[in-house]
């Protein structure tokens, strides 16, 4: 089982249509340095967010009632959402609404800013439909990101569930890690919908050894028992590694539960390259996109199976149309979250998935009802 988990296979479906403008306007900005087309996007998602509507209609697919979905004590208007990474410091909320997305992730902060590793560390795998990252948690820290959301939600612009990402700060030592999640907490529990303890980046040294049961617990004791002392508190959730043997997801997810977790988002980024079809950057970082969609779906399947009505679950990790976004669903997500699939599907990607999501849900009620 450990083994099945950890090594899957990266295969690669056939890509999902998109439209021909997008084909073309991708081509050019996949020209460009992809950190620099971020920022630009970035900045162009700033700028309009300020004018967006995010008072979306009933009759739009994004906000179709049919697609409601209530998890970890909050309603989704619809169940796909940005996973964290995209927009770290909140800079660009409203427009993520806009765009259709039933929920955003915003982070990962740290207590403290940090300008992240050295330049080049974000590249395209546009023969597997990937990206490869070692980002290192660049961010503003949490007070800058808090200060944002708090004047998004003063202007009446957040009307879909925003959650936090949180992480360790590269200069704290892991034997110093829960006091540094617990001021990350403290900054943001006040403005998250829900609070997400990112323990699995493959990109900040030592990481991931806080996936080690004795060392998450000591995590999660100090944020759950912040969490426990509030007069509202917020779901927090656990993002694991999809390159985790079972049995050590497993003690992970124990830990979560002992803790006072709602749940576990699967999965962060592999450091496993198997079976990518096109050449990848040397050096460190993790793989996002279509290769992880196999890994992350089957270590989803078996932890919902056996923490069902214990814990519930986020997925990430391959979502790039609406059968990956249902394969997520089936496999015991409430909800799931795109990245990759949303730079490889342009900005029409969150209706083009729900709108297929629907089609896949009608066709399959007909086959039954016949």
């Amino acid at each position: 089982m450990a083994d099945s988990i950890a090594r899957t296979a990266a295969a690669v479906t056939p890509a999902p249509p998109v439209p021909a403008t997008w084909r073309v306007g991708r081509k050019l900005l996949f020209s460009v340095d992809a950190e620099r087309v971020h920022h630009l996007a970035m900045a162009s998602l700033s700028v309009w967010s300020r004018v967006c509507s995010v008072d979306l209609p009933t009759s739009d697919v994004a906000r179709a009632p049919s697609l409601r979905t209530e998890a970890f004590g909050l309603v989704f208007p619809n169940p796909l959402g940005l996973a964290a990474g995209f927009d770290k410091d909140a800079v660009a909320v409203p427009a993520w609404h806009a765009l259709g997305f039933g929920f955003v992730e915003v982070g990962t902060v740290t207590a403290r800013p940090q300008p992240g590793n050295e330049r080049p560390r974000l590249f395209r795998l546009p023969a597997d439909r990937a990206l490869k990252n070692r980002m290192g948690f660049n961010n503003q820290g949490a007070v800058a990101c808090v200060q944002r959301l708090e004047r998004w939600r003063h202007a009446g612009r957040v009307k879909i569930p925003v959650g936090v990402n949180i992480g360790k700060s590269k200069v704290v030592d892991n034997a110093d890690a829960a006091d540094d999640y617990r001021a990350s907490f403290g900054a943001v529990a006040d403005v998250a919908d829900y609070v997400v303890v990112n323990v699995s980046s493959p990109n900040t040294p030592g990481l991931r050894a806080l996936q080690q049961k004795d060392e998450l617990s000591r995590v999660l004791d100090v944020v759950c028992g912040d969490n426990a002392k509030r007069t509202a508190p917020r779901p927090v959730l656990v993002k694991l590694a999809p390159d985790l043997a079972f049995e050590d997801a497993r003690a992970c997810a124990d830990a979560a539960l002992h803790a006072g977790c709602r749940g576990l988002v699967l999965t962060n980024t592999t450091i496993d390259p198997t079976g990518l079809q096109g050449p990848v950057p040397e050096g460190g970082g993790g793989i996002s996109g279509a290769p992880l969609f196999a890994r992350s779906t089957e270590l989803l399947r078996t932890l919902a199976r056996e923490y069902q009505g214990k814990l519930a679950f986020m997925g990430a990790g391959g979502v790039e149309d609406g059968a990956t976004l249902q394969a997520k669903l089936d496999a015991g997500a409430a909800v799931a979250q795109a990245y990759t699939g949303f730079v490889y599907g342009g900005p029409g990607f969150v209706r083009r998935c729900l709108r297929e999501l629907l089609a896949l849900r009608a066709s399959g009620a007909a086959a039954t009802a016949t």
